[in-house]
């Protein structure tokens, strides 16, 4: 495996985490839903857009300081919400709340963590976001909430779009499922894999604690197969009200995808959208998230947050969104590899990393901060140049230059 400073961007730690994890859970990590259109197409989609930089600007500092949720930011990325993460890197998610916070960006804490929503609060600092599952029992949903807000959680954000469970090809051909139905060619892959066996094993057991005081034991894929059968598959929008009134601070809905939700949401309370097909795991097909942003800013911008999660590997792709209107980006994959092959050096390296692109890409814009980004900043890659747009018709003889 390569060292940790031979790794230069997200691909590199991809590669990594694949040759340090067992096959099945570098799979859960990196899979998508059915074909897996929709996944490729997030990172993909950036590529429809060319850079227009403008020059002879004063970059000698570069200020890319954000307020989002109610966070400040010292850069415009949150640390999207990510389940069992100890089943990665014994360090869970603390190690990656640990390095946010070192960072200057926001960590979201997964309902379905492996480390307790007061564990996380008492030892990181940073801005922190609560992610919420809605689970057909009230009573759980809102004493899920008390505990965050008691802990001193700065955001809630209520994820929609998993009403129903993704069909994850991969996590079926590898028998990573709830509860596992590990092959022989599994279990090989683990044994395999020693290192990884190794620190499973001194870590020791591990739960879902957020929702583990409502279940008689903490067994993982117990935990797991109870909390997908408390799914709520009708979530109302009277529902987000009441959640967002019983919150009473920054609340966000991730999940949503179209103009029409957008505005629903600003009209229930919540302060901010997050555009997201939970990064292609649920509905292939479904549009990549950078294609939608600029439709929602329009749309709802100036009363609330518009965030973007999916697809985000570069600097350069935050630097995108934000100029289609985003406040800021959300990105999960990267991290999980980063602590999968590394561990907590791994995450500070990636954030690092992206931290670094996203300066330097707005240095060559000639932006010396977030808040001078506009669309101006964007073009389309397949719009013609102005020369060919304005071409004669065909069967004309273009002069392309005048005799002199």
């Amino acid at each position: 495996m390569a060292r940790l400073a031979d790794c230069y961007n997200v691909a590199d730690f991809a590669r990594a985490a694949e040759r340090r994890l067992p096959r099945p859970l570098f799979h859960y990590i990196d899979g998508g839903a059915d074909d897996e259109i929709t996944k490729a197409a997030n990172t993909r989609a950036f590529e429809r857009y060319s850079f227009v930089p403008q020059y002879l600007k004063d970059v000698t500092s570069i200020d890319m300081s954000r307020s989002v949720l109610g966070c400040d930011l010292q850069w415009p990325l949150i640390l999207a919400p990510t389940g069992m993460t100890k089943m990665f890197h014994p360090g869970g998610e603390l190690a990656v709340a640990l390095e946010a916070a070192r960072s200057g960006v926001a960590y979201s804490l997964s309902t379905m963590a492996t480390t307790s929503i007061e564990d996380i609060a008492a030892r990181c600092a940073g801005p922190k976001i609560f992610q919420l599952y809605m689970l057909n029992d009230e009573a759980l949903n809102f004493e899920i909430i008390d505990r965050a807000k008691a802990a001193g959680f700065d955001a809630l954000c209520l994820t929609v779009d998993t009403v129903v469970a993704g069909n994850r090809e991969r996590d079926l051909r590898t028998g990573l499922t709830v509860p596992p139905r590990l092959t022989m060619k599994s279990l090989f892959d683990f044994a395999m894999r020693p290192s990884w066996c190794a620190s499973y094993v001194l870590g020791g057991r591990f739960s879902m604690p957020n929702v583990a005081t409502n279940m008689g034991g903490s067994d993982l894929s117990t935990l797991a197969g109870y909390f997908a059968a408390k799914m709520e598959k009708h979530i109302t929008w009277s529902a987000v009200e009441k959640l967002a009134s019983h919150w009473n601070k920054p609340f966000a809905i991730k999940g949503l995808q179209s103009v029409h939700d957008a505005r629903l949401a600003a009209a229930s309370g919540a302060n901010a959208v997050i555009i997201s097909n939970h990064g292609g795991r649920q509905l292939d097909g479904a549009s990549p998230t950078i294609d939608i942003v600029a439709s929602i800013v329009d749309a709802v911008g100036d009363r609330i947050d518009v965030i973007l999660d999916g697809g985000v590997r570069r600097g350069s792709h935050i630097v995108k969104a934000l100029a289609m209107g985003a406040r800021a980006c959300m990105t999960g994959r990267p991290y999980l590899y980063a602590l999968s092959a590394y561990g907590p050096a791994g995450v500070a390296r990636v954030l690092t990393l992206l931290r670094g692109e996203t300066e330097r890409t707005l240095a060559l814009l000639g932006c010396r901060s977030v808040d001078q980004l506009t669309r101006d900043h964007n073009r389309s890659a397949r719009e013609l140049p102005e020369f060919l747009a304005a071409a004669p018709p065909v069967g004309t003889s273009p002069r392309l230059w005048s005799a002199g």
